[in-house]
């Protein structure tokens, strides 16, 4: 995680993004998660953002950035 530091300020900005699947289907198991984690990664890198943390519990998925 980078701190942004200058004279006065101390700094860490991060967003947690929650998100669920339409009607709350327990969909994101197996493959599809492993798959659904892989995209997520590949535009991290693409966008220039850090992914902290990311979980899924079958009907929404946990992301900090």
């Amino acid at each position: 995680m980078e701190i942004k530091k200058g004279r006065g300020y101390v700094y860490a900005l991060q967003y947690h993004i929650v998100w669920c699947v339409k009607y709350r289907k327990k969909l994101l198991y197996g493959d599809l998660d492993k798959r659904l984690k892989e995209i997520l990664i590949e535009q991290s890198n693409v966008h220039g953002f850090q992914i902290v943390t990311m979980e899924t519990d079958g009907d929404h998925i946990h992301m900090l950035i």
